[in-house]
């Protein structure tokens, strides 16, 4: 078999020539179609919804989360130990608050009861649960 002759670059000349005028014809020759303008109906041009991509932020904005200010300890400020308060702890299993109770002293709840007090306090009646004893429960904070 006889080696294959290697394509020399004047043919990639030629060709190229031989494009250049074909362009050349066709840019004297010149675009004769007429392109069909729109009808718009409506006064109101509304603007095509495109592609809107998630921002990438270089770095977080805020350095650190913020901390939780309303946590077990600051939602009841404290308990109650005025005489009616004491007699609802004896006789109806219920601790009353200054304005959570589960968390706090570890108890199951009933139903609670708020009240807002005349000067902006607000007032949580706790029903224990029949199995926990508000006695104990008092007794273990400290109100008795």
């Amino acid at each position: 078999m006889a080696p294959k002759a290697k394509k020399e670059a004047v043919p990639a000349k030629t060709e190229a020539k031989v494009k250049a005028l074909k362009a050349k014809k066709a840019v004297l020759k010149g675009v004769h179609s007429q392109r069909k303008k729109k009808i718009r109906t409506s006064p109101t041009f509304r603007r095509p919804k495109t592609l809107r991509l998630r921002r990438q932020p270089k770095y977080p904005r805020k350095s650190a989360p913020r901390r939780n200010k309303l946590d077990h300890y600051a939602i009841i400020k404290f308990p109650l130990t005025t005489e009616s308060a004491m007699k609802k702890i004896e006789d109806n299993n219920t601790l009353v608050f200054i304005v959570d109770v589960k968390k706090l002293y570890d108890i199951d709840v009933a139903k609670v009861n708020t009240l807002i007090r005349p000067d902006g306090e607000k007032k949580a009646y706790v029903r224990l649960a029949p199995d926990y004893d508000a006695l104990d429960v008092a007794n273990k904070i400290g109100i008795i």
